[in-house]
């Protein structure tokens, strides 16, 4: 109930605030001038769905709120824009991307800050919103903007899905905040829909839009650098061209001031010139190439107990890696691995594995599954129970699943090479199953339908 008062306090608010605008004469009425319809509804997504995502996300608190203010400036980013072009022609790309600039700026922000939070407790949070923000990113896309802003939503739902595994017994107010963010990007959709279907609409009876003072065809500096050439060309130009047509028109005496090239001046027929220039070549852009190599250094291996969650990350070349030592309300979070083998010995709530590639791990029991994320060729063996695994964008993954397992859920999402290998007899054998990876889509007159196409399954 307070939910829904709170949702009706905030549209009063914001038909008050326009109401306010349309009555005010002169000063700040003036300078914006009349809203357009579509700004209008664009302010019914701020003060709807968005609006109950951002108080719950400063009920939350923490890295979550501060999260949720970058993308506050991102949305306000996108209002701005809305102003403009209601009001202007659309200007040249320079002064384009400089209007984009603030919502450019405040995805990178809210996307940077996931990366830097990686150990928060948070972080499902902060990932469900960095993998989604770009959708702000419509006000830029043509000609099917509505559809970029509905991958952005998928690509979020997992770790949405994530967080509401996580908090459905221990605090509903995380679900809403989940329904919150999708919901603003589900209204988002159907906004672009009604006034934006083919990319944003501009003002063509208005005049170019500007960019901090700067007009439009800000692309006249460049103009003199032709005129510069021409000056250098000076009236030889003319005499240039005829007399280039002239040589031409000669057919293949056009050829007879060439100078024969003898065998012992071809390089093909010639090794000792090719080695007196190609190698040199060569050995001129090596130091380049291992500079570049050198700009990122290596970070060093991580093997700890943080809190209630392991952590091993940047292990390369490991094989022996063990934990032995868990409890049930433990995690493991094994991140950007390289050739690595991890065993887990006992039960643990849950296992990610993370932008690992050539990793293997090897566990005993979960509470509730092992997630795959952002992979390329790894394998995981259940030796007792994992009620759930979950791929997502994932290239290659191997599961051997136990007898204990067998009746486990595998969810996949934009991932390929997926193998399953199910126990066979007593012996230690394995069938293997690949998952499809082809669907086809029917429609049968209600929904679409979908199965596995003969070729992938």
């Amino acid at each position: 109930m307070a939910d829904k008062l709170d949702a009706v306090c905030s549209r009063l608010e914001a038909v008050v605030a326009r109401l306010e605008k349309c009555g005010t004469g002169g000063g700040a009425a003036q300078d914006s001038g009349d809203v357009s319809a579509y700004v209008e509804a664009f302010d019914e997504i701020l003060s709807g769905e968005f609006a109950k995502y951002l108080s719950i996300s400063a009920q939350i608190g923490g890295d979550v709120q501060t999260q949720a203010q970058m993308v506050k400036a991102g949305f306000d980013g996108v209002r701005a824009f809305l102003v403009t072009a209601s009001k202007h022609k659309k200007p040249a790309d320079n002064v384009l991307k400089q209007l984009l600039a603030p919502i450019s700026s405040a995805i990178a922000q809210t996307q940077e800050f996931k990366e830097q939070n990686r150990r928060s407790a948070f972080f499902n949070h902060l990932a469900a919103i960095g993998e989604s923000v770009p959708a702000l990113g419509w006000v830029a896309i043509t000609p099917k903007p509505g559809p970029f802003v509905k991958d952005m939503s998928d690509a979020g739902q997992f770790y949405a899905n994530r967080v509401l595994k996580e908090f459905k017994e221990k605090d509903p107010k995380h679900a809403d905040w989940v329904k919150g963010f999708l919901g603003a990007l589900r209204e988002t959709i159907a906004y672009i829909k009604q006034h934006h279907t083919t990319g944003v609409s501009w003002n063509n009876s208005g005049t170019p839009a500007t960019a901090d003072g700067v007009a439009a065809p800000a692309a006249a500096p460049a103009a003199p650098k032709p005129s510069a050439l021409t000056a250098s060309s000076g009236g030889g130009d003319e005499k240039a061209r005829t007399g280039l047509f002239a040589a031409l028109n000669q057919g293949g005496g056009v050829t007879s001031g060439l100078k024969k090239v003898s065998k012992d001046q071809m390089t093909h027929k010639n090794p000792e010139l090719r080695s007196t220039s190609v190698v040199k070549a060569k050995e001129s852009t090596a130091p380049k190439t291992s500079a570049a190599k050198a700009a990122g250094p290596k970070k060093p291996p991580v093997l700890a107990l943080q809190g209630n969650k392991w952590a091993v990350e940047y292990q390369e070349g490991n094989k022996e890696i063990v934990i032995d030592d868990v409890a049930t309300k433990q995690v493991v979070y094994i991140y950007k691995c390289l050739n690595s083998t991890v065993q887990v010995k006992g039960k643990v709530n849950n296992i990610t594995l993370d932008s690992c590639k050539k990793t293997a791990v090897v566990f005993q029991d979960t509470v509730s599954g092992i997630d795959i994320i952002n992979c390329q060729s790894v394998q995981c063996q259940v030796l007792g129970k994992a009620p759930m695994v979950n791929i997502d964008k994932t290239d290659g993954c191997h599961v051997y699943l136990s007898k204990g397992s067998i009746e486990a859920e595998i969810v996949t999402a934009k991932s390929s090479e997926l193998n399953i290998s199910v126990p066979k007899g007593d012996e230690g054998e394995f069938t293997e199953c690949p998952l499809p990876e082809q669907f086809k889509n029917k429609w049968n007159g209600k929904n679409f339908t979908t199965e596995a196409t003969e070729v992938a399954a």
